[in-house]
């Protein structure tokens, strides 16, 4: 049995100095001050003077090691005990042979597989708890954060489809309605036409460009073109069947 341990550091490699103090003092109010968690990376030492982690490179494997807390990229801030492992020395190497082909470089994520994410990995593989939650809860957040916005964006669009295709129906539905209304029944043989009470009131609800262009009832220059030359043709009929009479 051996002990593994996770050494924490304060991820300050972006190459500007305002911009690593900023993370410092992060870290600093929502670590250290209220428990919630910053910015940090990780790596897991078991089994010799070693600590193993995960980066982003072009080619190859993104699993890498180095002297314990001796990481020259960040700046070191603590370690934890996370309990003792039952697998051998020889079952540990087989299990960073084959996380390092699982975890090429090219696949790093700071969201969804970054540095935290494999020592996750690594520590269930070991038969230890996983990372407290502060240590990697700002990626956590940030990915479902993602996630949500996502779902959120196509949600609407769906819902937005609907309603439109909705209102189309109602359209058709209600306009039928106000054609068979006997108030609205046309005089004099004169082909029927939507109430105009209605048609002014259903455009109020639909916003422009939402109204079905196959719909003939909404084509409506056109549609009162053809109203009109009916309605002149049948005009000479009215008129010569009451002078006949």
């Amino acid at each position: 049995m051996t002990e593994v341990i996770l050494h924490i550091y304060d991820v300050t490699n972006s190459g500007s100095e305002k911009t690593n103090n900023t993370i410092m003092q992060i870290n600093k109010i929502f670590k250290d001050g209220i428990g919630l968690g910053g910015i940090f990376h990780s790596a897991v030492q078991v089994y010799g003077d070693e600590e193993w982690s995960f980066g982003f490179c072009e080619q190859g494997t993104g699993v890498f090691s180095c002297p314990p807390g001796k990481n020259p990229m960040y700046t070191y801030r603590e370690k934890l005990v996370l309990g003792v492992t039952n697998l051998s020395i020889f079952k540990f190497n087989q299990i960073l042979r084959e996380l390092s082909r699982e975890w090429p470089g090219g696949s790093y994520d700071l969201l969804s597989k970054n540095c935290n994410h494999f020592c996750d990995e690594l520590c269930e593989s070991l038969g230890v708890p996983k990372l407290p939650g502060w240590v990697n809860r700002f990626a956590h957040a940030g990915d479902a954060a993602v996630e949500i916005a996502g779902n959120t964006a196509f949600r609407l669009r769906q819902a937005k489809t609907e309603i439109v295709s909705a209102s189309k129906v109602a359209y058709r539905f209600l306009a039928g309605i106000a054609n068979n209304s006997p108030a609205a029944a046309p005089e004099n043989g004169s082909p029927s036409r939507p109430a105009p009470r209605f048609q002014a009131w259903f455009k109020s609800i639909i916003p422009t460009g939402d109204k079905p262009s196959t719909s003939a009832v909404l084509e409506e220059p056109n549609q009162e073109v053809i109203w009109r030359q009916q309605e002149a043709a049948e005009a000479p009929l009215r008129q010569n069947t009451h002078l006949s009479s």
